[in-house]
């Protein structure tokens, strides 16, 4: 897996772990039948800002595994890469992306999201775009365990999530790659480290393993003993697996994302303390 080391040694350590056969059969027996790609723009109805997502997402018999992109970054080669390939292969492919993809659908095929693989299934209701999205904010929110007045850094900006915290009255610094500013116009930090240093807990988007820059949030989390919470639709049944070496809770969200239908969905929480819901 060519990656530089300093920035991907536990997802290096996790793909050893997989081509040694640890979850299940080796990689190189595995096909990817399907590779597509989701494209997403949003505005919610009542909000003043909107946003745009892109997704690579490759099938792995009845799994999907997925690594959310910079819209417009991923080349259209790409997805001829993937449809047939083997997972061992795509695990050794250039791009980052498809990476983290292939073993995210590998791992949701050999360790899907059951409550036998510690995970807790969370309903989302049916309703509007913003209904969903505060719905998803809130089964996110309740795995942090911080009294009101803490701060959190978010890093991948949410709205709804920024909204869910503000309601519990705890602080926040948001933080993005883009910058720019919130619902609210406050200021998004670019640098995730930096900002870390001022917060009590960390809540990180999955992509975050996709760009590079879950690793130094992983280490301060551990070097500092702080809650990092990760809401995971990149990299869903990836980041479970870092459960207590960082990572202190994972909501992950698995294709199909609750921004592509108005129907009843399901997330799936792992780690953390008992939310009240759940009890």
């Amino acid at each position: 897996m060519t990656a530089d080391t300093a920035t991907y040694p536990a997802l290096l350590d996790l793909v050893d772990r997989v081509r040694t056969g640890e979850f299940g059969p080796d990689p190189a027996s595995q096909r990817i039948s399907v590779a597509f790609t989701t494209r997403q723009a949003v505005r919610h109805a009542g909000r003043g800002t909107g946003y745009r997502n892109e997704v690579l997402s490759l099938r792995l018999a009845e799994a999907v595994g997925s690594c959310a992109v910079e819209p417009g970054a991923l080349p259209d080669g790409a997805l001829d890469d993937c449809v047939g390939a083997d997972v061992a292969r795509l695990l050794d492919h250039p791009l980052i992306p498809v990476r983290v993809a292939a073993l995210d659908a590998y791992l949701m095929h050999v360790t899907p999201h059951t409550p036998d693989h510690g995970a807790r299934p969370f309903p989302l209701p049916a309703g509007s775009s913003l209904e969903k999205s505060r719905a998803r904010a809130q089964a996110v929110v309740e795995l942090l365990d911080v009294p009101p007045g803490s701060t959190v850094l978010v890093v991948g900006v949410v709205n709804s999530l920024l909204e869910a915290l503000r309601s519990r009255g705890i602080g926040y610094v948001p933080c993005d790659l883009k910058g720019g500013v919130t619902e609210w116009d406050e200021p998004v930090v670019t640098d995730a480290l930096d900002a870390a240093d001022r917060c009590d807990a960390l809540l990180v988007s999955g992509m975050t393993l996709g760009n590079g820059t879950f690793e130094p949030l992983r280490r301060h989390a551990l070097r500092h003993g702080k809650q990092l919470v990760v809401f995971a639709q990149t990299g869903s049944a990836v980041l479970p697996r870092f459960l207590g070496q960082g990572v202190s809770a994972v909501c992950a969200e698995p294709y199909p994302f609750f921004w592509l239908d108005g129907g009843p969905g399901v997330i799936h929480r792992y780690g953390g303390h008992c939310p009240e819901s759940e009890r």
